[in-house]
């Protein structure tokens, strides 16, 4: 029955990619169909949760349906059906439409598998259709060179990822002979015995394959560059698809979490990540690089909750990063005004007491709301959630206007409220076994916890010392991404060359056999 369910999800997304790679169709009937394939998605998620809920059986089966999968899914669908009506005015006269539309559809559909797939085999297949489907909506404007550069350095570090997906998948194998997920997962969550050889490669080449997908230090440059391809791409990419490093860990998080090294491989990568791309992302004057250098300190945030155990705040965070990304690139007009404004304003710091009182009210609020739930765990999550209050706070408090002042508070207490709620009854569903998740003031929650102290550290010096020395010679570091990415790209024009595309100008230089010089080419 379950696999039924599925195959009938999956068949919108092929009918779906047939009628719509008709480059000839009209915008309206395209509405229609995006309205049909809205409609049928929306049935086979509701059969999907009637089965999930009254049988929870899925042994021996290719897919499987439990809460965090549901949760993705659903996510996809909605965002497919976004992302379809957006394109419909996008590209709207367009030549090549009909070759974006099936390979968007191929993409989202490979997604699905993936987060649906409860055999490794059918999850690696999958996994590799998404990396080579997304290839060809990040090249779809082939003669743009930043494009091709970054789309190769993609192509590249996605047959690594892979190659180590697999080699972790026959490790896994190996040690359970089993190709179930669901079977795994058991077996693991309940594993009492030594960790073999086999499993800390396992672990370490999933924590390994993670990081690359998240595009985190020092892979990361080809997501800021692949910025040229169609805005929609953009969206699916940082809405959904670079998210699937944090469901892999999710998913075999009972495997990883298990293997130290794996734990603080992903701790110290992410955890890094986190603070310089946060910080070279306040450098950055173009809005959509801005937000990819956003996505790559997001996942690494992301990585890290991975990392503590606290699977349900990472999958939180998953689902609010993927509809704020998905609505900050799509909407990327209004953005840029907010953004001009923003820059045109005077910034005013804020007085010493104004700091304290946010300081003060924020640990008030936070230490309420996790007392409220009866938090046990790490305290730097609630750490950098003191810290966003207080600077939110602290910028609101300048009116000296009492009703402003229980105004501000009521919307943090809101809030904290919602935020605190959502963990608590997400605890409840993806849960994870006791002696997996990390402690307070534990080694790693002392690490994200130097992190958070020094990104507001920083950042309060960038904002409001950027006339010292010391802040100006970091500031030119972090514009140039302290040259991570040319180290990076440099490697890979040795390993693998590739030939990028020309300008006009160029070609015509090249047809009469002339060499310019460097002025000339300018």
């Amino acid at each position: 029955m379950l696999t039924t369910l599925v195959i009938l999800l999956l068949l919108h997304f092929v009918v779906a990619a047939f009628v719509m790679g008709k480059s000839t169709a009209q915008n309206g009937f395209l509405f229609r169909v995006t309205n049909l394939f809205a409609l049928g998605v929306g049935l086979c998620l509701v059969l999907a949760w009637g089965y999930w809920s009254t049988s929870k059986s899925n042994a021996n089966t290719l897919f499987e349906i439990n809460f965090l999968r549901l949760c993705v899914v659903s996510l996809i669908g909605f965002m497919s059906f976004v992302l379809l009506r957006y394109s419909i005015h996008y590209l709207d006269g367009d030549k090549l439409r009909g070759r974006y539309f099936r390979s968007l559809l191929i993409t989202l559909l490979c997604v699905t598998v993936v987060v649906l797939s409860n055999h490794l085999i059918l999850f690696w297949v999958s996994w590799v259709g998404i990396s080579l489907s997304l290839h060809r909506l990040l090249v779809f404007y082939p003669n743009r060179p930043r494009a091709a550069l970054a789309a190769h350095k993609k192509f590249i570090l996605a047959r690594l990822a892979e190659s180590a997906l697999l080699g972790a998948f026959i490790c896994i194998y190996l040690t359970t002979g089993s190709l179930q997920v669901n079977e795994i997962s058991e077996f693991y969550s309940t594993y009492a015995g030594a960790i073999t050889a086999l499993d800390q490669t396992a672990a370490i080449l999933l924590a390994v394959v993670a990081l690359i997908k998240c595009a985190q230090l020092p892979v990361h440059g080809w997501l800021m560059q692949v910025v040229e391809s169609p805005t929609p791409v953009s969206a699916l990419l940082h809405a959904g698809i670079i998210n699937l490093g944090g469901f892999l860990v999710m998913l075999f998080g009972a495997l990883v979490l298990r293997v130290e090294a794996a734990k603080w491989l992903l701790l110290i990568v992410a955890g890094i990540t986190t603070l310089l791309a946060a910080l070279i992302m306040t450098t950055r004057i173009s809005l959509k690089v801005r937000l990819a250098w956003s996505t790559s300190a997001q996942m690494g945030l992301m990585l890290v909750e991975c990392a503590l155990g606290l699977y349900e705040l990472a999958l939180l965070h998953l689902l609010a990063h993927s509809a704020y990304k998905a609505h900050a690139f799509l909407n990327a007009s209004q953005w840029v005004h907010e953004d001009l404004t923003r820059r045109m304003s005077k910034q005013v710091e804020p007085p010493l007491w104004q700091w304290l009182g946010a300081l003060g009210v924020a640990m008030g609020l936070v230490y309420g709301a996790a007392s409220s739930i009866g938090y046990q765990g790490p305290v730097s999550i609630w750490t950098l959630m003191i810290g966003a209050l207080t600077v939110w706070l602290a910028l609101r408090f300048e009116a000296q206007v009492l009703r402003s002042y229980w105004k501000i508070l009521g919307i943090a207490l809101v809030l904290l409220v919602v935020y605190s709620v959502q963990k608590w009854l997400l605890h409840f569903m993806v849960a994870l076994p006791d002696e997996l998740r990390t402690q307070a003031f534990s080694a790693s929650d002392i690490w994200l916890l130097t992190i958070v102290i020094t990104l507001a550290i920083v950042n309060y010096l960038l904002y409001y010392r950027a006339h010292l020395p010391l802040v100006q010679k970091l500031s030119r570091l972090l514009y140039a991404g302290f040259y991570l990415d040319e180290w990076m790209t440099r490697l890979t024009i040795l390993l693998w060359p590739v030939q990028l595309p020309r300008t006009k100008k160029q070609k015509y230089l090249a047809k009469h056999h002339y060499t310019p010089n460097l002025e000339e080419l300018k």
